[in-house]
């Protein structure tokens, strides 16, 4: 296989991207991917990264957050939850400490199904985890989360008589308000038997210049981003059990004293925390 000029993603032996990739617009996992020092973005995608690194120049910490917050949620979830299926949604491009491997090697017996509709990551994903038991990639968009939930790859994996994780790490704050963000959970919660339980991680609102120029650049560039309040976001868990300590800072959910300081780093206020458990 060889590189492209894209950075490091690798294309078949005719020199072909996946089907369905777009470079010319920025990807948000591409973004991601660049903030977090990857390989795997195009110019578009370093673009909009550097529009947001100028305007939140700690932003890769506020990415790196997202990343550890998501593996102490995992490590809750199965744990000490008990949970042994969980459902990766808009999972991005696999990177160091992904759900699967940290869900196992806690209980090697978890089920994990990664779930995007990036024709790259979806590529990336089902490359590295070609002939792995236990674990899928499934086509899907959170907007139709019916769909998404009926997917054969999922339900050959995920059996929804035991509980479930659902996880959604960085996914809902590029759903707009129209598309009703609160309503497509609730879709997705209803589905899930009781004992099931639901990690979140949002953006939200912070109001300085700096992270007012940082939503402004990611929503002009992606065509969507939205910072809510705290408010706003723990609405989105409605009819959930919180889990200790609910919904908080990213630094303070269940911290264990490897997080960087929110009151050193402002960016890390830009973001909160939840897990609720599903009566």
């Amino acid at each position: 296989m060889t590189g492209v000029g894209g950075g490091g993603w690798t294309t078949d032996a005719g020199g072909r991207l996946p089907q369905g990739v777009d470079v010319t617009r920025p990807s948000i996992a591409r973004v991601y991917d660049y903030l977090l020092g990857g390989k795997d973005n195009f110019p578009p995608d370093r673009e909009l990264g550097d529009q947001i690194k100028k305007a939140l120049p700690e932003v890769h910490l506020g990415v790196r957050a997202q990343r550890m917050v998501l593996g102490r949620a995992i490590r809750y979830l199965v744990g000490e939850a008990g949970i042994r299926q969980l459902v990766d949604i808009g999972s991005g491009l696999p990177t160091a400490g992904n759900v699967h491997e940290v869900a196992r090697s806690i209980a090697p017996e978890t089920h994990v199904v990664y779930t995007d509709n990036d024709p790259i990551v979806l590529a990336h994903a089902r490359a590295l985890l070609a002939g792995s038991s236990g674990v899928a990639v499934v086509d899907r968009d959170l907007r139709e989360p019916e769909r998404l939930l009926e997917a054969p790859e999922l339900r050959a994996e995920i059996d929804f008589d035991r509980p479930i994780g659902l996880l959604l790490c960085g996914i809902v704050h590029y759903i707009s308000d129209e598309e009703d963000p609160a309503g497509l959970i609730a879709r997705l919660v209803a589905a899930l038997p009781s004992g099931s339980h639901v990690f979140l991680h949002h953006l939200v609102q912070a109001g300085t210049p700096g992270e007012k120029a940082a939503e402004a650049a990611m929503r002009q560039g992606m065509g969507r981003g939205f910072f809510r309040t705290p408010d706003q976001v723990r609405a989105f868990l409605d009819g959930l059990e919180l889990v200790e300590p609910g919904l908080v800072r990213v630094p303070d959910w269940r911290p264990n004293g490897t997080e960087d300081s929110a009151e050193e780093h402002p960016v890390l206020r830009l973001a909160v925390a939840a897990v609720g458990r599903k009566p």
